[in-house]
């Protein structure tokens, strides 16, 4: 019983019995509960807040995501659910706002607002780095389209959030691979670089792929690489990267690679050379 599950309909059921219930599984949320030691996942907190509406509710916002199979959902914010109960626990968010039927969807049995309808409520609702950030992994993950939320926003036009939910939506970028990809693109932007591209193939003299690059600008052939912390955790993958960056380089691509220990004021500044360096 790893699923989250409501403790008194397992009561009633006899499937527990209440010292089973006490000494084997913990409350999550007010009659929602998990074995003792299991950590929840952004799923499973989706799940419980669903159980905690008892079924009545539409998870929304990242936890909709999560449902939907996006990637770098933290698990460690809480569950957000439409529904009209506002006095909500601890470990969840509550928005109360109009959820038409065809912006509804099931995920197994659990109800879920469908991507286009989570994108909306992400866009209007996070800032906007984050909010960006959670709608690239969103469309990366399932087959949305921005059109789609663009006249998803014409039927709540006038609505609060609308006008910040456009320029989330016009930013959102599905080749982003990470949320650290999709801020340095917006990092770029912000500083009036143009809008980079992202994953551009290179190939080599023989027409073989030999590397896509994260981010860049072709008619300059700059490209930003983010190295992940995982590129660096093997000698491997360690090794690899260098071969890619002497690779593409030989081609006559600029490319700038960039860890988490770089600031944003470092990067602009590197980018901004590379840019003066090619002119």
């Amino acid at each position: 019983m790893g699923e989250p599950f409501i403790g008194s309909e397992m009561l009633r059921e006899g499937r527990l019995t209440p010292y089973a219930l006490r000494s084997r599984y913990r409350a999550i949320l007010p009659d929602v509960y998990l074995p003792t030691g299991t950590e929840p996942t952004a799923i499973t907190r989706a799940k419980a807040v669903w159980l905690w509406t008892r079924r009545q509710g539409v998870v929304a916002g990242q936890s909709a995501a999560a449902l939907h199979d996006a990637r770098w959902v933290d698990a460690r914010r809480p569950a957000e659910v439409q529904w009209d109960n506002r006095h909500a626990p601890r470990g969840v968010t509550v928005w109360s706002d109009a959820v038409a039927d065809d912006e509804i969807e099931s995920v197994g049995s659990v109800r879920v607002s469908t991507p286009a309808r989570t994108a909306l409520d992400l866009a209007r609702r996070y800032p906007l780095g984050p909010a960006v950030a959670a709608i690239d992994a969103l469309a990366r993950a399932t087959r949305l389209k921005i059109a789609d939320v663009e006249l998803l926003a014409e039927r709540y036009k006038g609505h609060r959030g609308m006008r910040r939910a456009r320029t989330a939506l016009g930013l959102v970028d599905v080749g982003a691979e990470s949320p650290q990809e999709t801020r340095i693109r917006l990092l770029m932007i912000r500083n009036g670089f143009p809008r980079p591209e992202t994953q551009i193939p290179v190939y080599d003299e023989c027409g073989v792929l030999i590397a896509e690059l994260d981010m860049g600008w072709r008619d300059t052939m700059i490209a930003i690489d983010y190295e992940g912390d995982h590129h660096r955790r093997t000698r491997r993958e360690f090794n690899k990267g260098i071969r890619r960056h002497d690779a593409v380089t030989e081609l006559g691509w600029h490319d700038i690679r960039v860890t988490s220990a770089d600031t944003d004021g470092g990067i602009v500044g590197r980018v901004a050379e590379a840019f003066r360096h090619r002119a």
